[in-house]
């Protein structure tokens, strides 16, 4: 009777290998195949950007570079404030990242609370602002009112408590047994006291995907610059300054045809760049930052992506 059970379950591997294996080499052709769809744009973006502008022109540029250059980067980090625009995007999403996760996982905690009377209101208080809001005048006008135009603060408080943000964190602390913060408070923890210690450390997943959202909205966003800032120059992020080279090489490009730029290749810096090599080189720039940060925060963004589907 062993040796036949034995039996069963070879040939059974057998077959189950087989099948495996056919599943496997559908599976990582399909994987590899998206790899590439997925990888292409943003290599040949990288290509266009390292490429001669006026060979641009002419199309063509797929993976590789065909005259190599390093003209496009050259013009866009030769303005000076580039770099202090670069320091103020940085200290805007470290700053209103950290502030953002660290407020929005209060609220949520205090909206998860059963024993909180106001919760319901308070949710769907939250829910109808991701509906309706004021518009931008309305927005502008409490923005004055409140003393922050040419202000720092005007990137961070205004966003300060995102409810998208607030709603996944909030059913990720529901997710977690209540036993756990029951047991804090028996020992003598208080509601703070259980949040910093208990809450946040076990939510580690949730805040790593929210810090993730919220890290590439501040380190995107130029219009809010526009908006309240654009005559402080002191203030201006990265992107707004890439949006004003861009702006400039467009107006450039408005007064000579492509004929034109091929005859005038080489005469200055000003008439070796086009906007599309612009725009490539700017989404280079301003995507580097947000690649080097997410290998740290994937193993967290997957589980934290998964929230959806944990209950207590």
């Amino acid at each position: 009777m062993p040796a036949a059970t034995t039996t069963k379950k070879s040939i059974f591997r057998r077959n189950s290998s087989r099948e495996d294996k056919i599943f496997d080499i559908c599976n990582y052709t399909f994987l590899f195949v998206l790899m590439l769809i997925t990888l292409y744009p943003f290599v040949n973006t990288l290509a266009v950007s390292l490429n001669q502008a006026t060979d641009t022109i002419r199309g063509g540029i797929t993976l590789m570079p065909r005259v190599f250059t390093l003209d496009n980067y050259a013009y866009i980090f030769r303005e000076a404030s580039i770099m202090h625009a670069t320091m103020i995007s940085v200290l805007r999403s470290v700053i209103g990242t950290l502030l953002t996760v660290f407020c929005s996982a209060m609220v949520a905690y205090t909206m998860s609370r059963q024993e909180y009377v106001l919760r319901k209101f308070v949710t769907l208080a939250f829910i109808l602002t991701m509906y309706f809001n004021g518009g931008l005048i309305p927005n502008y006008l409490l923005i004055r009112e409140l003393d922050m135009i040419g202000t720092f603060s005007v990137y961070i408080v205004p966003g300060l408590i995102g409810v998208f943000n607030l709603i996944i964190i909030r059913s990720f602390i529901d997710g977690l047994p209540e036993s756990i913060i029951e047991s804090a408070r028996i020992d003598g923890a208080g509601e703070f006291t259980t949040f910093m210690r208990i809450i946040l450390p076990l939510c580690v997943p949730v805040l790593a995907t929210v810090a993730l959202f919220t890290a590439v909205y501040q380190w995107n966003s130029w219009f809010d610059v526009f908006l309240y800032n654009s005559s402080y120059p002191k203030l201006s992020t990265l992107q707004y300054e890439l949006q004003k080279i861009l702006q400039n090489s467009n107006a450039s490009m408005t007064s000579r045809t492509a004929t034109d730029a091929f005859a005038n290749a080489g005469n200055t810096a000003a008439n070796t760049v086009t906007p599309v090599s612009i725009r490539a080189t700017m989404t280079i720039v301003a995507s580097v930052p947000i690649i080097m940060v997410y290998p740290f925060l994937q193993k967290y963004f997957v589980k934290g992506m998964m929230v959806g589907g944990v209950k207590g």
